[in-house]
């Protein structure tokens, strides 16, 4: 990981997104292939948000789409079945680029958001899912992924935005941008935004995705139970699932498309 990575990465996202991703792919591969799909989208929208979002972006063969906080690669995976759609991935933590080639075949590279090792322009285009809100410089990293998308190009990003009627939330390692933040920061990157949605106004997974999900996770709590790196990923997980259920943030599903 080069300096400027590294400084972006806080001891604490280390732990949650570093060693609990060499878990989920040591768990997939003890449950089997199949499991690997629905383990390795969670937290980045259901198959309905992603095959949405493939619509959107017009993937296909012979273009090019980035994923920038990929983890173990599941969503460019995802992509890359559905569309035929070449796939780059970027992540900070070299434990989840490891992973992402060990489970899928997808090379990654190790990269800051906010400073991405990609040349302008290379690709047609990208998307961000479930990670803007855990960046604390999110202005530089919407302005990356329309430094490195063609001009006319399709962003796609799933961002866990505060309700504006309610206070301020919050949750160490986490920021939630209101709405009104979000449409600002979009539009100074030089992003017009296409189409929302509400993540939850998508179909839920099936029940066989679930319950594979389920299991590899139950598989990780098993045999890292006791550990706290696996506790404390485990409450930040469930902080962002009661802050949801309680309707602090919304999860929202969107396309943009660089000026």
């Amino acid at each position: 990981m080069d300096q400027g990575a590294a400084q972006a990465v806080s001891e604490a996202e280390s732990e949650e997104f570093g060693t609990t991703a060499t878990w989920a792919a040591d768990s997939i591969e003890r449950l089997g292939p199949v499991h690997a799909l629905p383990a390795a989208c969670q937290g980045s929208g259901s198959p309905e948000a992603l095959h949405w979002l493939c619509q959107e972006l017009a993937l296909q063969p012979g273009r090019r789409l980035l994923d920038v906080g990929a983890g173990i690669g599941g969503p460019a995976a995802y992509a890359r079945e559905e569309t035929g759609v070449e796939v780059d991935l970027v992540d900070p933590m070299p434990q989840a680029c490891a992973a992402a080639e060990r489970i899928f075949g997808l090379p990654a590279l190790v990269g800051d958001a906010g400073k991405l090792p990609l040349d302008d322009r290379g690709h047609d285009a990208a998307w961000s899912l479930g990670v803007l809100c855990t960046l604390s410089d999110q202005p530089a990293a919407l302005a990356e992924l329309a430094r490195v998308v063609r001009s006319g190009g399709g962003i796609g990003l799933l961002v866990f935005v505060r309700l504006a009627q309610r206070q301020r939330v919050h949750m160490p390692d986490n920021d939630f941008p209101a709405w009104r933040e979000l449409r600002d920061m979009l539009d100074d990157a030089r992003l017009d935004l296409v189409h929302e949605h509400r993540l939850k106004d998508f179909g839920a997974p099936d029940a066989g995705w679930t319950a594979r999900a389920d299991r590899v996770h139950d598989d990780v709590r098993r045999h890292h139970l006791r550990d706290p790196r696996w506790q404390r990923a485990e409450r930040q997980r469930k902080a962002v699932e009661t802050f949801v259920d309680e309707g602090l943030v919304e999860g929202v599903v969107l396309t943009c498309r660089v000026r």
